[in-house]
């Protein structure tokens, strides 16, 4: 398998994951301005949306980050990460996935628009703020990550979201059960892996 990923961006979760669930695999940079591999490959070609992460499976080109790690924890067996199909455990993991996703990544997006006004900055930080709360709140009764005692897929994507918040302004003083959980995650061996292979760290 190879992943292709831009540093630092939400293909880090999937990243996590393929360490996480020990894939062969590798690794292939994009500069997502060129749309251009390090390998000087097409990247419209490998995947017309433009976007990363894509995972080349070998069986064809897998896209979107929660679709990517929900099939590498199934076709690995990770269990921990994603609970079996069909059970509440693994609804749970689905709906925190589609909340980082659709809510808190997208929450954070506006924020890396340089043309971005004063007003729709403040709007965007009033949004993100509101659902940072949420995943606080969902923290509050003392469990270590989003969906329980075990880090599942959701913690590794949370994780790469909120650590965008440094560079963008993003003020997580309010919310230390997440910075809790997030430093949790911080200190897997698979997140380190990820990190030092991307060039995060250091």
């Amino acid at each position: 398998m190879k992943l292709y990923y831009s540093p630092g961006a939400c293909s880090l979760a999937s990243h996590i994951v393929l360490h996480e669930v020990g894939a062969d695999f590798s690794i292939e940079k994009v500069d997502i301005r060129a749309k251009v591999t390090e390998t000087g490959a097409d990247y419209w070609a490998i995947n017309p949306k433009g976007a990363v992460p894509a995972l080349d499976t070998g069986d064809g080109v897998l896209t979107e980050g929660v679709a990517i790690m929900q099939y590498l924890a199934d076709s690995h067996g990770a269990t921990t990460l994603a609970p079996a199909p069909g059970t509440m455990a693994r609804a749970r993991v689905q709906e925190a996935l589609n909340f980082v996703s659709a809510e808190v990544h997208k929450g954070y997006s506006p924020l890396f628009n340089p043309a971005i006004t004063e007003e729709g900055r403040s709007a965007a930080m009033a949004n993100l703020h509101r659902k940072l709360g949420i995943l606080e709140a969902t923290l509050a009764d003392g469990r270590d990550y989003l969906t329980g005692a075990d880090f599942t897929l959701p913690d590794a994507y949370a994780f790469v979201v909120t650590g965008w918040s440094g560079r963008l302004g993003v003020d997580l003083a309010a919310y230390p059960r997440l910075q809790a959980m997030t430093g949790r995650v911080a200190g897997r061996p698979a997140v380190q892996q990820a990190m030092q292979a991307e060039g995060l760290l250091g």
